[in-house]
């Protein structure tokens, strides 16, 4: 063995290398410079920042950070496909600023100021964008009503009328609570009444109330007011039955109401408001048409000089099946019709049954860059038409929807070409669409619900500028008793969808007159189990 040398016998310990003082300097920055640092960052950075320390977690959900997140995930794309917008001169309107920028639709998000959780908005819009949701069910029926049972949304209010259990409206924030229920009987000897059409009031203000209008087998009709406080169903007009038939269709916007019959009488009353209850209204207009076939889709929108009243509805041809067409109605504030006109959506060539009125709005095939989208025309009968200017959204047994857009102006009404939408891998029962362009498609069976984005996408220079984007996502279901780690959890497990659904007790065999209706923040259903028993599934996408 060596022996280790030795120096004089002192042995020098081993050198140590000098490491430099860890100092965290970023943490002993001020707050508003660290929300100034995190602006520049992205939504990642952001979420990343919420498990650094507690002083990191509260400057990271910083209103105004999000608030320009939100801005440019959903609202800058918007604004870019507006005509114009990047021309010089107007660049500067694409800023971040709650003066300047162009909000659109989210005006209101804006002026409820600090009340606006921007964080929660920009969750929900994603998804959306996603069709990430939560699934929960209301169940509504034991068996089958007869006439089917009506659904009807509005302001996160599930309103409900069937000849079984009245009229009935489900809170979808509350644990589905149920608000508020009510007969449906005859005054006169007790009898149940058979509904067959149900309208909320879309001029209504919700400190007031939420008025909604039901119509009946037998011509008549009932206005009734959400109160929650008392969570009661208050009466406020009761209409005599009529001799024109069954109440098919109805639209309400106070104080016009518009009613359909099955033999397509058009009727227009204009209500005077009388408080606690309403006076008799005015009967303005009463039409008769033999050219409009079901499906069809009422609407009543305001305007400067008065109000249009507007029908939906489906034509048959005789030589390319069916196509759609559409009549508007001007009325003045004192109740004068200013003008009438119609349009549809036929070839330039065809014979249909409608071939008698105007048809400005005849359209031309081309070809489109979409792999989703095509120009050709169905020749199958709609199984679904929803109206929501300037939107027309049509479902077909084929697997596809058409997305028409309507011109109306003070001078002319035409239906632009339609586009083809491709997506479901079955027969689309129900569609419904807003006038921002979202829509929401369920399949027959119910296992296939698509959320659709369709604003401008029938511009052509859209279309150049979107030829790779996705038009629609399938809606998958997230669990319930899990709370997503940040906004963009992807669902890791591809075989999602409705099977969590299924396996917490849903039943995919039908769904009942292939309702669908959506709000802000859910979409609702109508399904029915195979032993009978109907429920509302609610997609929860907070």
């Amino acid at each position: 063995m060596k022996r280790a040398r030795e120096d004089d016998g002192v042995q020098e310990p081993p050198s140590k290398i000098a490491r430099a003082q860890n100092k965290d300097t970023f943490s002993t920055l001020s707050d508003e410079l660290l929300v100034r640092v995190l602006s520049f960052g992205s939504v990642h950075t952001l979420l990343a920042c919420q498990r650094v320390s507690r002083k990191f977690a509260s400057i990271a959900v910083d209103s105004e950070l999000w608030k320009a997140a939100y801005y440019k995930q959903f609202v800058l794309p918007r604004a870019s496909r507006i005509p114009g917008i990047k021309d010089a001169g107007t660049s500067e309107y694409l800023r971040h600023s709650s003066k300047l920028s162009k909000w659109l639709d989210d005006r209101n998000l804006i002026k409820n100021g600090p009340a606006t959780n921007w964080k929660q908005q920009y969750r929900l819009r994603y998804n959306w964008s996603s069709g990430q949701c939560a699934v929960s069910e209301i169940l509504i029926a034991e068996r089958p009503p007869e006439p089917p049972l009506l659904v009807i949304m509005h302001n996160s209010t599930i309103f409900t009328a069937d000849s079984i259990s009245g009229l009935r409206a489900w809170d979808t924030k509350n644990e589905r609570d149920l608000i508020a229920s009510t007969t449906l009987v005859r005054t006169t000897d007790g009898t149940p009444m058979l509904p067959t059409s149900m309208a909320i009031d879309i001029q209504g203000a919700a400190t007031e109330g939420q008025r909604v209008a039901v119509g009946f087998e037998d011509g008549s009709f009932d206005i009734f007011v959400l109160s929650k406080d008392s969570r009661t169903f208050d009466p406020l007009f009761n209409h005599v039955p009529s001799s024109n038939g069954m109440l098919s269709a109805l639209a309400y916007a106070s104080p016009y109401l518009m009613t359909m019959t099955e033999d397509n009488i058009l009727s227009l009353y204009s209500f005077e408001d009388g408080g606690e209850v309403l006076a008799p209204p005015r009967l303005l207009y009463s039409l008769r048409s033999h050219t409009v076939w079901p499906p069809v889709s009422l609407s009543i929108r305001k305007m400067a000089a008065g109000i249009v009243a507007a029908i939906a509805y489906a034509i048959p041809t005789y030589l390319t099946g069916w196509t759609v067409g559409i009549q508007e109605m001007r009325i003045s504030v004192d109740g004068d019709i200013l003008d009438s006109r119609l349009a549809t959506a036929a070839d330039q060539n065809p014979l249909t049954l409608a071939g008698h009125l105007s048809t400005s709005a005849s359209t031309t095939r081309s070809s489109s860059p979409f792999p989703e989208v095509s120009r050709e025309p169905s020749y199958a009968k709609p199984t679904s038409l929803s109206y929501s200017h300037p939107y027309l959204l049509v479902a077909h047994p084929d697997n596809t929807l058409t997305l028409y857009v309507v011109k109306s102006t003070s001078d002319s009404l035409c239906i632009g070409a339609g586009c083809r939408l491709w997506g479901h891998t079955s027969s689309v029962s129900g569609a419904h669409i807003d006038g921002r362009g979202k829509a929401v498609s369920v399949s027959r069976l119910g296992d296939e619900l698509r959320v659709w984005d369709l604003e401008g996408k029938t511009s052509l220079a859209s279309k150049r500028l979107s030829t790779n984007n996705e038009l629609s996502v399938r809606v998958q279901a997230a669990r319930s008793n899990e709370e997503p780690n940040d906004a963009h959890d992807k669902v890791s497990d591809v075989n999602y969808g409705l099977r969590l659904a299924l396996e917490e007790g849903f039943d995919d065999s039908i769904v009942s007159r292939g309702w669908v209706g959506f709000d802000e923040q859910s979409v609702i259903v109508l399904r029915e189990k195979g032993e009978g028993t109907q429920s509302l599934v609610v997609y929860d996408f907070t």
